[in-house]
């Protein structure tokens, strides 16, 4: 038994591949037939809904049932709540700017998988802004447990003998399999609107303007021409903001100008904007706005795509890697870092191929390895066109874990295995310190002991 315990924690480490994660409510938004609160930390509470969500998403990815694992997320469940304590005492906050583009970027995620936005909204029988609402203080939350996490573990590492010896005492049946891997990076160029488009919207901005001048009510235009998906349908409102938590082209404009007063057409990188100021409280400020954004025409949808031709051909004359111009000329901000390349989420730039968008998929089966494609047209998550260049560097056979191929992997699983036992430690020293009641149908689990 103690065998098998220890093999479900390294094995929960090692698909997890990250310490005390914190599931995403909305997608495991089922129903649970009685709820009630099964964990009480100082002020936080866990409800048997939270465990049973957390259980279901354990075994989505073929793990065992068990008990044990019950008790370790449970446990998982009880330490955040008291790093959620933590953070209070220790002041460490995350603002709300922060949890908006933390939510944008998951809802992305959530339109590529389903299809779009439209699709979401069927699957759960709720607005994309209702979604947000909703799981908008679970992501608060998430943010701020990583946060308090950070202080605890920020200056570990881990050694190569560190990783060797991890690595040395896993069983070896408990050594996880990997399916195909490829590596495979890419190079983006998104059109963007010439003079004569941004003309016609910043026209459009000044004949609405003036109807706003005129006496027509600015939430009205707001919910009719607006392009911003988070305030058009609430009249362009923005609520209130600090310096420096919104674009800063919007902010200057609207920190120069009255309550009441509606801005000039104002350009920033999400399009142009009409601002109107309506208070001002120290160092934050309301606003509402009305958001359009300028669509490239053929012409500049020509002109990307040319673009990414010379670029291709520059490489392939060995004028520059293509791990240089993707760092330096790509528009995809997830890959342009790591040189173009897609990673896992252990940071290493293989990936397995099941998990890659069809259309990348399909256009690297018909590749030879080395290859790189002419610019390829592709529909982005938000429904908007660019073009691509894809580069096929390699391709690993399904193997099980092994330190020569995969010690990336085995690093990273290293490192949160240590940052686990970091936060292990500060948990048996915190919890005298704070008031936690465990409810008598999970004693079996001994967590106040």
């Amino acid at each position: 038994m103690k065998k098998q315990n220890s093999q479900m924690r390294l094995k929960f480490i090692l698909i997890s591949a990250a310490f005390l994660t914190v599931l995403s409510s909305f997608a495991q938004d089922k129903e649970v037939v009685i709820d009630k609160i099964i964990a009480k930390v100082d002020d936080y509470i866990i409800l048997k809904s939270e465990l049973e969500r957390s259980y279901l998403d354990f075994l989505s990815r073929g793990e065992m049932r068990g008990s044990n694992a019950k008790c370790q997320i449970l446990q998982q469940l009880v330490v955040n709540k008291m790093l959620m304590a933590q953070s209070e005492i220790d002041s460490i906050f995350v603002n709300d700017s922060e949890v908006n583009n933390n939510l944008d970027r998951r809802m992305s995620v959530m339109a590529q998988q389903f299809g779009g936005e439209e699709a979401i909204e069927k699957a759960y029988n709720k607005s994309i802004d209702q979604i947000r609402s909703e799981i908008f203080d679970n992501i608060k939350e998430q943010l701020t447990i990583q946060r308090m996490q950070s202080e605890l573990t920020s200056e570990l590492k881990v050694t190569p003998s560190e990783v060797r010896k991890f690595f040395k005492n896993i069983p070896q049946d408990s050594l996880p399999y990997f399916s195909t891997e490829v590596s495979i990076a890419q190079i983006v160029k998104e059109p963007q609107p010439g003079k004569s488009q941004k003309e016609k919207v910043r026209n459009l901005m000044l004949d609405i303007r003036s109807r706003i001048e005129s006496g027509e009510s600015f939430a009205a235009l707001a919910k009719q021409y607006s392009q911003d998906p988070g305030s058009a349908a609430n009249g362009g409102q923005l609520g209130f903001y600090s310096r420096g938590e919104l674009a800063p082209e919007y902010e200057a404009a609207a920190l120069s100008m009255k309550p009441g007063e509606t801005s000039m057409p104002v350009e920033s990188q999400f399009g142009f904007h009409l601002i109107q100021l309506q208070e001002k409280r120290g160092n934050t400020f309301k606003t509402r706005h009305i958001l359009i954004t300028p669509q490239p025409n053929q012409a500049d949808y020509n002109k990307a795509e040319n673009y990414l031709d010379s670029l291709r051909n520059l490489i392939q004359l060995d004028s520059m890697t293509f791990q240089a111009a993707a760092k330096e000329y790509s528009d995809d901000q997830l890959t342009s870092s790591a040189g173009g390349f897609f990673q896992d989420e252990t940071g290493a730039l293989r990936v397995p191929a099941e998990t890659l968008d069809p259309n990348i998929f399909f256009t690297i089966d018909t590749m030879k390895i080395g290859n790189i494609t002419k610019p390829i047209r592709f529909q982005k998550e938000d429904g908007s066109y660019a073009f691509r260049i894809i580069y096929y560097k390699g391709k690993v056979a399904p193997h099980q874990a092994n330190l020569d191929i995969d010690y990336q992997k085995i690093a990273a699983a290293a490192l949160a295995n240590k940052k686990n036992a970091r936060i292990s430690q500060w948990f048996d020293k915190a919890r005298g310190n704070v008031f936690i009641e465990i409810d008598p149908e999970y004693n079996y689990c001994n967590l106040t002991n």
